[in-house]
């Protein structure tokens, strides 16, 4: 995990490679960095066709951002890349300071806002996951005083007492989060019991997600101008005019190039979104990339197999653009696809409420 000083500075690595599918967000990795409670202080750019096998970057970056170092205190080097285990030893090596891959950076944000018992497990099985595949050779200045005598010394003992004790910690939390996941199942069955609706909110991270379900749900979870400001999954009980009760679920927002390793820990969580009678994806209609954002959400919850559940496209933060009104947009078949609404100042919400209705079965328990 990153260890975060008072406030640190940062230098940042971006590529921009000919490839798009290679290529990250630029203004997206400093909102990440400024979310880690980093401060971006340089900001180095680059153009490559590919990476380099040894470095990520060529030599001559290398070498610039190497004499940047030497005279400004910067406490980290952030790449906005996902980097080998090699890669990362061989730039500190050079750089002399620690280096962060877009995949740790996102580990370490989700690591800081964990807060329940489930959330800190998954959080911690995921960087096991990715500490396993770095963990090589770390000891190696014990091995010179072995003077090539033997296979094994004691670099490697101890590397492989790091990895015995990674794979038990591994299983250990597996066994939790599967009883943990038990508990959501029997949760589930109890809400279909009492034969409520219930509805997952989706989509990119800062969308507004969680202002729209208090909105709905009249509660106070966490709401900040961040990524990632949700981790936790909530579960709210709210009220829908004419419909009746629902279940109302906010999740983790998604984000493009989303670490696997953190997709796998988080299942049990986002299996939420599988067991959901309706999806609301929210889409930030401010946003210059939300198409692309859109699709990135789209392909997550395929990769989920939430593919099939029925879905409501909501067209968020219209505050912020007042030429457009609140709307909703239909289907061939007069079923409602896209409702556009301000979750901050509550313009459209009725829409929203009508079109839930027009998608969903009335609850059999009426009561607030």
């Amino acid at each position: 995990m990153l260890t975060i000083k008072t406030n640190p500075l940062a230098l940042l690595i971006h590529v921009n490679f000919h490839d798009s599918e290679k290529s990250e967000d630029l203004e997206e990795f400093k909102l990440l960095t400024l979310s880690s409670g980093l401060t971006p202080h340089h900001i180095i750019q680059a153009s490559r066709a590919i990476p380099t096998a040894k470095y990520f970057i060529g030599t001559g970056k290398l070498t610039e951002i190497k004499n940047l170092l030497n005279h400004d205190p910067v406490s980290v080097v952030l790449v906005n890349h996902n980097l080998s285990p090699a890669q990362s030893r061989n730039l500190e090596q050079v750089l002399q300071c620690r280096v962060i891959d877009r995949t740790e950076l996102i580990l370490d944000i989700f690591a800081q806002r964990a807060r329940t018992f489930e959330g800190m497990l998954q959080v911690e099985l995921a960087q096991l996951k990715h500490l396993s595949t770095r963990l090589i050779r770390g000891w190696t200045h014990l091995e010179r005083q072995k003077g090539g005598i033997g296979l094994r010394g004691p670099g490697e003992s101890q590397l492989e007492t790091d990895r015995r004790l990674i794979r038990k910690r591994i299983a250990t939390i597996n066994q939790r989060l599967d009883k943990v996941a038990e508990q959501r199942s029997q949760n589930r069955h109890s809400r279909k019991t009492h034969g409520m609706p219930c509805i997952a909110l989706v989509g990119y991270t800062n969308a507004g997600k969680s202002t729209l379900f208090n909105r709905l749900t009249r509660s106070d979870a966490y709401v900040a101008d961040q990524l990632f400001a949700t981790l936790d999954p909530t579960s709210r009980r709210c009220y829908i005019p004419e419909l009746g009760n629902v279940i109302m679920i906010d999740t983790v927002g998604f984000i493009r190039h989303l670490p696997p390793d953190l997709i796998k820990a988080f299942k049990a969580t986002l299996e939420e979104t599988l067991q959901a009678d309706l999806l609301l994806h929210v889409i930030d209609r401010h946003d210059t990339k939300r198409h692309e954002h859109k699709e990135e959400v789209l392909s997550i919850i395929h990769e989920l197999g939430a593919g099939a559940i029925p879905i409501l496209q909501v067209n968020n933060k219209l505050d912020l653009l007042p030429d457009l009104e609140p709307s909703t947009q239909y289907d061939e078949n007069g079923r409602p696809i896209k409702v556009q609404l301000s979750s901050r100042s509550g313009a459209g919400i009725p829409l929203l409420y009508a079109a839930l209705k027009a998608l969903l079965p009335n609850s059999s328990d009426k009561t607030n």
